[in-house]
């Protein structure tokens, strides 16, 4: 658990679960073996489960993904991001800017331009998410 009742969304995530739950992550890592623990720790949730996460954009994406599992909400917070998402094989860009959202479809592969580095909330489905290179 974090330290004290605040904590920083770039560094502890939150799984949303089912039971109108929010269950801090700290410390969570974007590798293979974590992604497995995690998704293992909330499998109950099934789908309906939902990571929230604050993730600071430097650069322009090197793969893209996709969420099978459901939709995902991008807000923008700061900076300047092209989001991009192939629908039915065309590449459709969003231009967001700072306090705007976009939501990314079940199953829609979507990557990222980022021209002015920022940060985004994400509220992602919590498991199966699959990705390929860009």
């Amino acid at each position: 658990m974090p330290d004290g009742p605040a904590f920083d969304l770039d560094h502890t995530y939150v799984h949303l679960g089912l039971g109108v739950r929010a269950e801090p992550v700290p410390d969570f890592e974007w590798t293979p073996a974590f992604l497995a623990r995690y998704e293992a720790a909330h499998a109950a949730d099934g789908d309906e489960g939902r990571l929230v996460c604050l993730i600071r954009q430097d650069a322009t994406w090197d793969s893209w993904e996709r969420h099978p599992a459901g939709e995902e909400l991008v807000v923008l917070v700061s900076g300047r991001v092209d989001l991009i998402q192939e629908i039915d094989g065309e590449p459709q860009v969003v231009a967001l800017r700072p306090g705007q959202a976009v939501v990314n479809p079940r199953g829609v592969w979507h990557t990222a331009d980022v021209h002015d580095p920022g940060d985004a909330l994400f509220v992602t489905p919590g498991r199966g998410t699959e990705l390929r290179p860009r």
